[in-house]
């Protein structure tokens, strides 16, 4: 006969319990360990940011972003196998083309602005995305925009003129290059967007890797320069960074909210002004601090608006 129940002699079932850095993480709000993946993941991504920056000195733009694009072809590849290669299979290839094309073309812009401009100015040009989205998202996917929108676009855009300075003695031409990769990296969210109602996400990043690694090997093999020990290893470390801060960047939108995470991504402004300071002693301007916030503060109304759902 088994042993009854109440009988202290019968074992009893022993919860489960996590180490205590681990338990006191899993009990934290989902909101909260989104906000710290984005911000570790933003900062991480500065950090390569940077790193693009310093080898810019030696190495052309060109170069470093193919070993970054190899890179991160070389982490999808396995899951791909694991997948099975059928899936690669798409009845879109020509908007994969186009997203791999538009990639590409941003990254180049943006790379070429971090090496010429500050890094403080290119990453905040760089977040005037949201505000050219709302002027894609109704052109190409017919989405209202709204009198509300409308002003905080234009808000917002003047945020970006007040950082170039188009009509004043301070302006660089490099600033085309910080636009023109806010303008291809927003229309890559337009081609995601329009690709993720029919493909999977890893089909997705295998073509865009695909396709950025072969456009950049292009000109890269004309200007191709030999690499230090050094250089090798911060050029493998972009890669590395590059992944890993998207992915917890992504995990962490994924964990939280989009309106209450996604705000905090503005940091990335913050860590590029101090680490352009404390790495490349560049000291932010009032022009660049006053562009900044105009920029962040139209940015985080527009969440605000898109939270609420309403087209005003």
């Amino acid at each position: 006969m088994s042993q009854d129940r109440d009988d202290p002699k019968s074992p009893s079932p022993v919860p489960e319990i996590r180490p205590g850095l681990l338990g006191s993480w899993d009990a934290l709000p989902a909101n909260v360990r989104g906000v710290v993946f984005v911000m570790a993941g933003g900062f991480l991504l500065i950090v390569m940011a940077s790193i693009v920056k310093q080898l810019g000195n030696t190495l052309p733009a060109f170069q470093i972003l193919f070993v970054r694009s190899l890179a991160g072809l070389i982490v999808i590849l396995p899951l791909i196998w694991r997948l099975g290669f059928s899936i690669l299979k798409s009845n879109r290839p020509g908007l994969h083309l186009m997203r791999g094309t538009v990639g590409f073309l941003g990254n180049v812009c943006f790379f070429f602005a971090l090496i010429n401009l500050t890094i403080g100015d290119t990453v905040t040009i760089q977040f005037s995305r949201p505000l050219i989205m709302v002027v894609l998202a109704a052109i190409f996917l017919g989405e209202a925009i709204g009198a509300r929108r409308a002003v905080a676009t234009v808000i917002g855009f003047g945020g970006v003129l007040i950082i170039t300075r188009p009509f004043g003695e301070g302006f660089d031409p490099w600033v085309f290059s910080a636009v023109g990769g806010a303008l291809f990296g927003s229309l890559v969210v337009v081609c995601v967007k329009l690709l993720s109602r029919t493909e999977t996400t890893p089909v997705i990043m295998f073509y865009y890797a695909l396709y950025t690694t072969l456009f950049s090997l292009i000109p890269a093999l004309f200007v191709w320069q030999e690499p230090t020990l050094e250089e090798w290893a911060l050029l493998l470390l972009t890669g590395a960074l590059s992944i890993v801060g998207q992915s917890m960047f992504t995990h962490g939108v994924g964990l939280g909210e989009t309106s209450f995470v996604m705000p905090f991504d503005y940091l990335r402004i913050v860590y590029s002004f101090l680490l352009g300071f404390v790495l490349f002693a560049e000291v932010p301007g009032y022009w660049s601090l006053t562009g900044a916030a105009v920029i962040v503060g139209a940015s985080i109304y527009l969440l605000r608006l898109e939270r609420r759902n309403t087209p005003d």
